[in-house]
């Protein structure tokens, strides 16, 4: 299962700093992520970006592995 690290906001929503859980695809990890928290937890996940093994996810279809690391982020400003 990938690790997964939950920051500002997308913990907030979910009530977690970090999870696992098993998933093929950044999609499909979305999906899971949102599972059984109503709107708001799909409106905040939706804005962030997915790190996994530090490669920014930004299709779908980006190939998320057992043994992967994925940060979710949320948007940053400045720079």
């Amino acid at each position: 299962m990938a690790r997964i690290r939950l920051f500002a906001g997308a913990a907030d929503i979910l009530g977690a700093s970090e999870l696992t859980l098993d998933a093929a695809t950044a999609g499909e990890l979305r999906r899971l992520l949102v599972a059984g928290h109503g709107t708001s937890a799909e409106q905040v996940i939706s804005r962030c970006s997915l790190m996994v093994d530090g490669v920014r996810a930004a299709e779908d279809g980006h190939p998320v592995q057992a043994d992967s690391l994925v940060d979710v982020l949320p948007p940053f400003a400045g720079g």
